[in-house]
């Protein structure tokens, strides 16, 4: 890159327009882990199989699935700023729906309600992504993503903490318990005390979508969305996108990925609980320990990427991940458990590079291609509930983290060998795009 040291990180003028677009990265990881704390909340409020449990996450990933395609062709005409507000306006209605759906003590309910904060973070993804990416000078672009997504590992953190202290009440009943209150008549209400624990959190979170929303409606945004480089199209085109293995390949890896980071963090609760004999708000300070070593991973990779190649770096990681799920099958219990939460140290460059080598030489594709990667996303609503069937027909969490172990050997593969890319424009573009989850 051919930087002038006196070029600005962020476009002169918009730097509160950055700050708060970046303040999204942070909001949108807050319903992402707070799933981890549905789950075991819901097992034990609905009396739901694991399988079922599973469901919310793919109740959640099917909104991201079936709204990224809509909302980057509502940004490409309508601009930024119109996508923004409909996600955080869609984000808010979701998080809003948690109390009569509370009320009303329907698990469908929620996942309904689940589903449409989902489909304003399609929109919140797929926007703010691109358009901190453009939003300076383009030699900088993942200088000023990087600098963004460094909040979303804390959204995350935050999340759980926010569900630990909240919505678990740390009330686990025996089965003895359970029969006397039953005989006492007071099991029902318990039901529904737990239920109501999960609805003022979502609502204090509409409330702050709420202002947030005034505020980008208030903020300065470019008058034009900024087109691919090299390029006088905006959008491009599916058929045209086969021609590219590397991009397709990496469709599949990121399925696999987020499908390996959804699942082991949603059932990592379950398993401190049943291989580390912890309660469930000590296994919720568990997922805060092993998201905050994502965070810590985030920095240090990104620190390494100056002197190590990316895709190689993350095909160690990759190696690395598969031996710690490995042990987290073969060895349940201490070491196990404490495999599973390092590993995700080895997640955290993942998603990015994913989605940098994914889209590498598309040209006037990118966009298109960005919301194929982003589509991606419902491997976490596939893998889930295909680990929550595995743990109950075996009645063994450790070996449903086989599906993870298989995420990971994919992902190696991608890093060593599926990445190099190829197809007709890459020998006349140098375009890379980096985006963050």
């Amino acid at each position: 890159m051919n930087e002038k040291s006196s070029t600005k990180l962020i476009t002169p003028g918009y730097t509160i327009t950055f700050i708060l677009v970046t303040s999204l990265f942070f909001l949108w990881a807050l319903p992402n882990n707070l799933n981890d704390i549905l789950i075991p909340q819901f097992m034990k409020s609905f009396e739901l199989n694991r399988l079922q449990a599973g469901l919310v996450q793919s109740a959640f990933y099917l909104g991201y699935f079936l709204l990224a395609m809509p909302a980057a062709l509502v940004m490409d005409k309508y601009g930024y700023k119109a996508g923004l507000l409909a996600g955080l306006l869609l984000f808010a209605a979701g998080c809003f729906l948690f109390w009569p759906a509370a009320l009303a003590g329907r698990y469908g309910f929620f996942l309904g309600a689940l589903f449409v904060i989902a489909a304003g973070l399609a929109f919140l993804e797929t926007g703010s992504n691109s358009f901190i990416a453009i939003l300076g000078d383009p030699a900088k672009s993942e200088q000023r993503l990087n600098l963004s997504q460094s909040f979303n590992p804390l959204g995350s953190m935050t999340g759980v903490l926010v569900g630990t202290v909240f919505i678990f009440s740390g009330k686990e009943l025996s089965a003895p318990e359970i029969e006397t209150m039953k005989a006492a008549g007071t099991y029902n209400q318990y039901l529904h005390d737990e239920i109501m624990r999960v609805g003022p959190p979502y609502l204090f979170i509409g409330t702050v979508l709420l202002v947030m929303a005034f505020l980008i409606w208030r903020a300065k945004f470019p008058e034009n969305n900024v087109k691919s480089h090299g390029s006088d199209k905006s959008t491009g085109s599916f058929s045209e996108l086969v021609k590219y293995p590397h991009f397709l390949k990496g469709v599949l890896a990121q399925f696999f990925y987020v499908g390996a980071q959804v699942g082991t963090w949603s059932f990592l609760i379950q398993y401190t609980k049943d291989y580390m004999n912890k309660s469930e708000k000590e296994a919720g300070i568990y997922l805060t320990i092993s998201l905050l070593s994502f965070g810590v991973g985030r920095f240090a990779s990104t620190a390494m990427m100056k002197r190590f190649e990316p895709k190689k770096l993350m095909g160690l990681y990759g190696c690395i991940n598969v031996c710690m799920v490995a042990l987290a099958v073969l060895v349940p219990g201490f070491i196990g458990g404490w495999a599973l939460i390092l590993s995700s140290f080895f997640m955290s460059l993942m998603f990015p590079t994913i989605f940098a080598l994914g889209v590498k030489g598309l040209g006037p594709n990118t966009k298109i291609g960005a919301s194929g990667i982003i589509m991606a996303i419902i491997g976490g609503a596939i893998w889930t509930p295909l680990m929550g069937y595995i743990s109950d027909q075996t009645h063994s969490m450790a070996l449903a983290m086989i599906v993870p172990l298989i995420s990971y050997i994919y992902v190696s593969y991608y890093a060593f060998l599926g990445s190099t890319p190829s197809g007709p424009l890459y020998e006349s573009t140098d375009e890379k795009v980096v985006v963050g989850h």
